[in-house]
């Protein structure tokens, strides 16, 4: 894709990177990402890809904004609770850029949507808040070998890895035993999702144009009371449920029929 005078004045800073320049820029503009969970870090990270000039973001979450998001959801506004915060997360981002498109889907992450919400992009970014979302997600990401940014955080503390199948560990790897997370009861300050936000669009940004090294099989671990950052490396278990080798030729089997 050839970028227009507008975009080129538009990403004018970031392709002055090293190893960035309209490359990069162009393979931003010809990639598809999906955002799910879009609230405080989904959304913030999707205001992020859309300004770097990502080229199609597809927007999922259920659900109606409420006034206790408002503390972190920097896509809304005070007159849009009680509606639908997936579409105004698309007004939004559309009246920021209008050189992207920019597509909605009021609905969660389900065993119906998964596959073809999957297939559809070229990479997925995982803030869904609950275990049940993330799994499917990561699941379909193996099946369907599409690399998958995952991002969590509660409270002060937050996490961050790359995820990609048939090189990297996946979320079932990290994390055999799921969390038993509060869905609408995790605290939170609107500073501290950012932060995540903002390192998981660069990651995303990363992947797609590879002018810098991404976290592969290592899970940033960040706790922002103490402003303490680590990486830790990730293990591959080989008897994963989800990627490990057994599964690995059972999804091979499936897809191929």
């Amino acid at each position: 894709m050839n970028l227009t005078p507008s975009e080129l004045e538009r990403y004018h800073r970031q392709m002055m990177l090293p190893n960035f320049g309209q490359a990069a820029q162009k393979r931003l503009k010809s990639a598809t990402v999906l955002v799910t969970g879009v609230g405080g870090l989904g959304g913030t990270s999707a205001l992020y890809l859309a300004v770097a000039g990502v080229g199609r973001l597809i927007l999922v979450r259920g659900g109606d904004l409420r006034l206790d998001d408002m503390n972190r959801q920097v896509l809304m506004t005070n007159d849009w609770v009680g509606k639908p915060r997936v579409f105004k997360a698309r007004e939004t981002l559309q009246a920021i850029n209008p050189d992207i498109q920019v597509e909605a889907v009021h609905d969660y992450v389900t065993k119906e949507n998964v596959d073809s919400l999957v297939q559809s992009a070229d990479i997925a970014v995982d803030c869904a808040h609950n275990f049940t979302e993330r799994n499917l997600l990561n699941e379909a990401c193996v099946r369907w070998q599409k690399p998958m940014v995952e991002a969590a955080m509660d409270g002060m503390e937050a996490y961050l890895t790359t995820i990609i199948p048939g090189v990297t560990p996946c979320l079932s790897c990290l994390f055999p035993e799921k969390p038993d997370w509060n869905q609408r009861g995790f605290s939170v300050i609107g500073a501290v999702s950012g932060t995540l936000a903002c390192l998981t669009a660069l990651e995303v940004i990363k992947l797609i144009t590879k002018f810098s090294q991404p976290l592969l099989s290592q899970l940033l671990t960040i706790d922002l009371m103490r402003m303490e950052f680590a990486k830790r490396n990730s293990y591959h278990d080989p008897s994963c449920l989800v990627c490990g080798s057994s599964s690995c030729s059972e999804n091979s089997q499936t897809t191929s029929l």
